[in-house]
């Protein structure tokens, strides 16, 4: 016999191995997403809830609902062969994409529009004689030398603000 397959892990050891609490798995047993067997009055996890739960989780991580992971995981007992999970999963992964690349233009406008604002408040304030403290180091890496670029652009300056060649 195999170990691995074998291997019945309670409640506690369960949660512990996976990093989750075991109120979270009794949440996910009232969802239906996982069945541990019963010895007495304790609850027994084997390889097939193992997978299982590495299936919700990696799901939970890469932003599914629980009701798409249900539906993924109700497909391993209808198809044996796996031909309809594996179109599901196709599917699923596809519009995931599909939303966060809609999530990531959303997030570039809004830094890039928080960024013109912050540099139009630095112009203001300078020319108010007033020293602001330096951005913060991943607004300084990643968004202000975009902003800057295009706002430099815009004024017919260069990134730094001087003059441009005219």
């Amino acid at each position: 016999m195999n170990d691995a397959v074998d291997r019945l892990f309670t409640a506690p050891e369960f949660a512990e191995a996976f990093g989750v609490t075991a109120r979270a798995l009794r949440f996910y047993e009232t969802k239906g997403l996982l069945s541990p067997r019963r010895m007495g009055a304790r609850r027994v996890y084997d390889h097939r809830d193992r997978a299982r739960l590495q299936l919700i989780l990696r799901g939970k991580r890469l932003g599914f609902s629980l009701a798409e992971i249900a539906g993924y995981l109700e497909l391993y007992q209808a198809d044996t062969a796996q031909v309809e999970q594996l179109k599901r999963l196709e599917s699923m992964v596809d519009q995931r994409v599909e939303a966060l690349e809609q999530q990531r233009g959303a997030l570039e406008t809004t830094l890039d529009e928080l960024g013109e604002i912050r540099l139009q408040v630095t112009d203001a304030l300078k020319q108010r004689g007033v020293t602001l403290a330096p951005p913060p180091p991943e607004a300084e890496r990643h968004v202000l030398p975009k902003i800057r670029a295009k706002y430099a652009n815009d004024r017919g300056t260069t990134a730094d603000g001087s003059q441009g060649d005219n």
